[in-house]
């Protein structure tokens, strides 16, 4: 089973990181705003509406304040998988900055491409809102 990992270096606090990762009901907020339109919720279940009118269904596996871990299933979607989990996990970086390491398995390996390509751009994407966030943040708090 191929597995994509993806180190992210965020400019931010890691308290910062985890509220916005495990804030699952606002992906298109405060993670991915452009990337994705909108955000629906049901019980353990996301649905992620994309801006031309796609949608993924993901199950919410564990949401872990300790571990500073979110993992989740993507269980409904465009893409032909057998199988897919993933799971952020926020760590202390340098200096003040955060860590966050973003892994994803899934079937089939053929997928490998195209999923690769979609954290990477997600990853720029989470990274920038996530410091934009953050400045603004520690603005607030200067005044």
């Amino acid at each position: 089973m191929p597995t994509i990992r993806k180190e992210i270096l965020i400019d931010a606090s890691p308290e910062q990181v985890w509220d916005a990762v495990r804030d699952v009901g606002a992906v298109h907020v405060r993670l991915v705003p452009g990337y994705t339109e909108n955000t629906l919720m049901d019980g353990h279940e996301r649905t992620l509406i994309f801006p031309k009118g796609g949608y993924t269904r993901e199950r919410i596996v564990s949401i872990d304040g300790e571990e500073r871990r979110m993992a989740y299933a993507v269980i409904e979607g465009r893409m032909p998988l057998l199988h897919h989990h993933a799971s952020f996990q926020v760590f202390q970086g340098d200096q003040n900055g955060t860590k966050l390491v973003w892994i994803t398995d899934f079937l089939p390996e053929q997928l490998a491409p195209e999923i690769q390509a979609r954290v990477d751009r997600g990853a720029i994407v989470m990274k920038n809102t996530i410091e934009a966030e953050a400045r603004l943040a520690d603005s607030d708090k200067v005044r």
